[in-house]
């Protein structure tokens, strides 16, 4: 599996940043895999490893943006919380 390399300035292609959270996570599940597995070297584990710290800290910033939202999304005009409870599909589509 060829692996993705920055560009010499530091900076990554549009295509490593459109790269969606679902994409970030399995890519970041791979590696893991890789590393548990003990056949690396060191210097590829050295090099695995960075790019799971990489990874970690992308996801985590799409998830804390994503609270971001919703949180600015359900926030009452006092600045609390206006809570709902969730309704499951099943229990949507049963209702007429």
């Amino acid at each position: 599996m060829a692996e993705r390399r920055k560009r010499p300035d530091g900076q990554q292609g549009e295509e490593a940043q459109a790269v969606d959270f679902a994409c970030t996570v399995e890519r970041l599940e791979r590696l893991v895999e890789r590393l548990e597995s003990g056949e690396l070297t060191l210097e590829a584990s050295l090099a695995a490893f960075e790019e799971g710290i990489r990874l970690t800290r992308d996801a985590q910033r799409r998830l804390d943006e994503a609270e971001l939202r919703v949180r600015t999304l359900t926030e009452g005009a006092e600045g609390g919380m206006a809570l709902a409870p969730f309704a499951s599909p099943v229990e949507d589509e049963s209702e007429p």
